[in-house]
């Protein structure tokens, strides 16, 4: 059976799943929160740099005035944690920046994700200037109800969802959650966004990334870029978590590993930077 005669229903299952928790979006078990159900974020000075954080192991002593630590991980896995000061600067540009520099560890991953997006946009072009489409029809109207189809593609209106196929391509849209898909590009998107939270996650073949950030003026946010593929180093996965107060500074614990999961590297760096500005 062809992958697309499946992708519809699977993306409404996954959909419609994450609908019934109302504004809550999972993904592999985990769930954005808003700022207001966590504590406040303190103002930090200086880092604490505690000797030992799970499996990881500071290197030599704070630099930098007390601004930046590192520190070793299982398989030759690195962590560097720094304290941020925004001076005039948005925390969305101040994380940019890390973003840059960690990116240019795995080049295939940004590469095959740029890519992705390419084709897409190349795809949605071609299908807004194609005839339609000939073949078998169907249509269902009413009230709160819209429902076309024409040959492989279709349309499915109802109150908060629609969902759109145009031959290999599929779209999801509910209320906040959105999952966009090409099977002729195995590729996948998926957002969503409520009270202010907002998960993005992008795929492609082999490589992936994923974004979180939480709703309010506080600083919650984390990243991740990864690859089956390593790259010349051997990274399979880049990133940071970030929290801090409104107006800064940001604690920013930076992550780059050779295991494509996040592992315990990647939950005792948050810890790290839960010991340093709170939950």
């Amino acid at each position: 059976m062809p992958m697309r005669t499946l992708l519809i229903p699977a993306l409404c299952v996954a959909a419609l799943t994450a609908a019934c928790d109302g504004d809550a979006v999972r993904i592999s078990s985990t769930r954005t929160e808003n700022n207001d159900a966590k504590g406040a974020l303190k103002v930090v000075q200086t880092l604490q740099c505690p000797q030992t954080m799970g499996s990881l192991t500071r290197k030599g002593t704070a630099s930098a005035e007390g601004t930046v630590c590192t520190y070793s991980g299982p398989r030759g896995a690195e962590v560097s944690l720094h304290l941020v000061k925004l001076d005039g600067a948005t925390p969305a540009e101040a994380l940019k920046a890390f973003e840059d520099r960690l990116s240019t560890a795995m080049p295939q991953a940004v590469a095959q994700l740029r890519a992705s997006s390419a084709g897409e946009a190349s795809a949605a072009a071609a299908a807004a200037d194609a005839d339609p489409p000939t073949g078998d029809r169907a249509s269902v109207r009413a009230p709160g109800v819209d429902i076309q189809a024409e040959g492989d593609d279709a349309t499915v209106r109802l109150p908060g969802l629609r969902i759109e196929s145009k031959g290999d391509q599929a779209s999801v849209r509910i209320g906040g959650f959105h999952i966009d898909a090409s099977d002729g590009e195995d590729s996948v998107d998926i957002g969503a966004s409520g009270e202010g939270d907002n998960v993005s996650i992008q795929a492609n073949q082999d490589a992936a990334e994923i974004r979180t950030s939480a709703g309010g003026g506080a600083t919650r946010a984390n990243w991740i870029l990864t690859d089956n593929r390593p790259s010349e180093a051997g990274w399979r996965l880049v990133g940071y978590e970030a929290r801090g107060p409104a107006g800064g500074p940001l604690v920013v614990a930076t992550v780059r590993a050779r295991d494509r999961e996040r592992g315990r590297v990647f939950e005792d760096a948050k810890d790290l930077v839960a010991l340093n500005v709170g939950e």
